[in-house]
């Protein structure tokens, strides 16, 4: 895998973790000072502690400490089976305005094309998976579901890949554990079924299976990975990340949002992976309201090019789906939700779901959409069993938490069809994965031949041509 990187564009794309001791503290007065490994240590257990509630109040001043630590949560590089650049330098065509200053090149490519529409089948899941790494050859197919139903396009996000200590959240990002996550997704799509010698290189319904990455971008324990066809490869431009940190201090990344961009032809994605903040108080609430305001507000991508104006923020993409650990829970007594949850009423439950009623209000999640849950929640399970904690003695001063639709998937704006929406039943973390089928919408360009000719090369040319190649496929058992 190749690790692709932008330059910094402004202080959302961010550089990498801090760590060690060259990292700058402010004493409490005030004044900068450089950290020796004995202050490095102190920030570590202070954020410890901190984390644990220990303390009530961090102990230097919140806005300037967030001054230093916002740039450093995460950063722009990403990880993908291909350079970012290559395909980026073709389809752009760089130099046509300077070259030919005679046409007006950006109303040309307007003009001088014909639109048709594609559709793709695109799964989406997610999962906090409580710190636990995978052993090898652990089943994806509950998360994946190849055989049931394949897809043109999977985005998966996970929470907690690491566990959220202080080491972690101040530490460089564990790649290994990203990397075996990978390779599990890599073996699960790319598996063969052969019935014969001719169907040797075949997958699923006779469609090859040779499924590639284009984006994988962790920051601390929350990860997104992405994949698409080899076939649609080519055809996907400008794949971009952007972190957000809303966790301690309101910007290290133990909370906040992985978000990843990129085209499918000429129609924008955006999925949002977040980590919101925990807890069933009225407070804890808000603070995941908060958090919603500081990822829509604080994401950013780079514009693109002059030919090729680019969304720069999450909402001013064509197919923006928001999915994670979003912490919302059920606003009733425990006692009456654990009732509730035992006797299946679901729609009883939603009525005083918290994001269901943010959806409803409007306030945060205005023109967002959900499919109907009709699946059990999906928090807080004891690990590899079925009982939900609490159910059972458990110790003294050990905080109760009532079983809640933690794990959610939501979109905004049109061009987005739910076929599915459901959970899985991976038991090895406190929560099951949840996961959504959709069908979208993507718009295509078919260039005219005197674009063709006045501009393009040969090479760009034949990628062009391969539109109506891929509309000429029988692709109807995705499509539908």
């Amino acid at each position: 895998m190749y690790n692709n990187h932008r330059p910094r564009q402004n202080f959302t794309s961010f550089s990498p973790a801090l760590h060690g001791s060259c990292f700058l503290l402010l004493s409490p007065s005030l004044s900068l000072i450089t950290s020796s490994p004995i202050i490095s240590l102190s920030l570590s257990h202070t954020l410890s502690l901190a984390m644990l509630g220990s303390y009530k109040e961090v102990m230097w001043p919140r806005l300037v400490a967030n001054k230093i630590l916002r740039n450093s949560v995460g950063s722009n590089n990403f990880v993908a089976d291909f350079p970012q650049d290559a395909d980026e330098q073709l389809l752009e065509a760089p130099g046509l305005v300077d070259q030919r200053p005679s046409f007006d090149s950006k109303s040309i490519f307007v003009n001088q094309h014909k639109t048709t529409n594609l559709n793709y089948k695109v799964l989406v899941s997610t999962w906090n998976v409580g710190g636990i790494v995978p052993e090898d050859g652990f089943d994806m197919e509950d998360l994946l579901e190849t055989h049931k139903t394949p897809c043109d396009i999977y985005v998966l996000g996970f929470q907690e890949v690491v566990p959220l200590r202080a080491s972690n959240v101040l530490g460089s990002d564990n790649n290994k554990v990203s990397a075996k996550w990978n390779s599990l997704i890599r073996e699960t799509l790319n598996k063969s079924v052969t019935t014969s010698d001719d169907d040797r290189n075949k997958g699923i319904n006779g469609v090859s299976q040779d499924f590639k990455c284009i984006i994988s971008k962790q920051m601390v324990g929350i990860l997104i990975t992405v994949w698409v066809r080899g076939d649609l490869r080519p055809y996907i431009r400008h794949p971009s990340v952007s972190c957000v940190g809303c966790g301690v201090m309101g910007c290290l990344g133990n909370k906040g949002s992985v978000s990843v961009r990129f085209r499918l032809h000429e129609t924008s994605f955006c999925f949002v992976c977040c980590h919101l903040a925990s807890g069933g108080r009225d407070r804890d609430g808000r603070q995941r309201n908060s958090d919603v305001i500081e990822i829509l507000s604080r994401s950013s991508f780079p514009r693109g090019t002059y030919l090729e104006d680019l969304p720069k923020k999450i909402l001013d993409h064509d197919r923006v789906i928001f999915l994670g650990d979003l912490n919302y829970r059920i606003s009733l007594p425990e006692e009456k939700t654990r009732l509730l949850v035992e006797r299946k009423e679901w729609k009883t439950l939603l009525e005083t779901d918290q994001l269901s009623m943010e959806i409803m209000n409007g306030k945060i999640f205005r023109d967002w959409q959900e499919g109907n849950v009709k699946f059990a929640p999906t928090y807080k399970y004891i690990p590899n069993s079925d009982l939900y904690y609490g159910c059972i003695a458990y110790k003294k001063d050990e905080k109760k938490r009532a079983p809640a639709w933690c794990d959610r998937i939501i979109w905004y704006g049109n061009g987005l069809k739910q076929h599915e929406y459901t959970r899985g039943e991976v038991k090895i973390s406190d929560h099951r994965p949840v996961k959504a089928i959709f069908t979208t919408e993507v718009k295509v360009l078919q260039y005219s031949n005197k674009i063709r000719h006045l501009f393009l090369s040969e090479r760009f040319e034949d990628r062009i041509d391969g539109y109506d190649q891929i509309d000429s496929k029988n692709y109807s058992w995705i499509s539908t």
